[in-house]
């Protein structure tokens, strides 16, 4: 595990969903060097269990869209650690067959739904009454860029999913402002994640095409990501909530991007 970076997140318990790799990983070993009591939340249980042996926590096997198992993961923080301080609801899917809406079938459609959107609400709906209870948390929801913008090589399941979390994140965030609980939603652009090097390892004109309107010239990586979560986590973002969260590079304000 890593030095304690400060003690934004001493003591207060932290839940991860997709935990085990690319954000989900990374936020965890940033929470945990806050001082954070990191719960992993995944479905893959070899990756689990690594990354909280790695940040001194516990792992909790979870089907995001099973919501009595999505219930027994916060009772589970709950009675570990004592309490829900954190959620970050970050578990999602991008597969090969959510392509164009021409092209994507009603069982492709509905499968990112339920992991990328449905999952989160089960997350806001089981994780809000101990932040209730306690008259504070923090909620953390990934949506994306793509839910502020459109592309022509469209995932049309995975981008009105993103939208979807966006959406919700706002109502929620207002509705329980004055309640104690903040509740933002982090819009990553491109991150250099296992998914996304697999998903272009096989065709670099596909990333060359998205790297050109990145106005920092690269992709982001996952500790740039986990560093935006903290601080959302933390009492620094203390006048933050039903916010769109963009961390992209300039992305998604570029009309034209510089070419050197």
């Amino acid at each position: 595990m890593t030095e304690f970076i400060s003690n934004r997140l001493k003591d207060r318990t932290a839940v991860i969903t997709g935990g085990g790799s690319g954000i989900g990983l990374a936020t965890a070993k940033r929470f945990a060097s806050e001082g954070a009591n990191v719960v992993i939340a995944d479905i893959d249980p070899a990756a689990g269990e690594a990354a909280a042996a790695a940040v001194d926590g516990i792992f909790v096997k979870v089907n995001v869209t099973d919501e009595q198992e999505v219930i027994d993961l916060f009772a589970a923080a709950k009675s570990h650690y004592g309490s829900v301080d954190i959620a970050f609801n970050n578990a999602g899917i991008s597969p090969p067959d959510d392509a164009s809406i021409l092209d994507t079938g009603i069982e492709a459609w509905r499968r990112v739904q339920e992991v990328n959107l449905t999952s989160v609400y089960y997350c806001c709906k089981y994780a809000l009454p101990y932040m209730l209870e306690q008259g504070k948390g923090s909620i953390i929801n990934t949506a994306s860029f793509v839910a502020v913008m459109g592309a022509a090589t469209s995932q049309i399941s995975y981008s009105a999913s993103k939208g979807g979390v966006l959406a919700m994140t706002r109502e929620l965030g207002v509705e329980f402002a004055r309640k104690g609980v903040r509740i933002n939603a982090l819009c990553p652009g491109p991150v250099n994640t296992p998914l996304l090097k697999e998903l272009f390892a096989s065709d670099p004109e596909r990333a060359a095409r998205r790297l050109v309107h990145v106005p920092l010239g690269r992709f982001a990586e996952p500790e740039e990501l986990a560093a935006a979560v903290a601080f959302l986590a933390s009492d620094d973002a203390s006048f933050i909530t039903a916010s769109t969260f963009m961390v992209d590079g300039g992305i998604s304000g570029a009309y034209v991007t510089p070419i050197d």
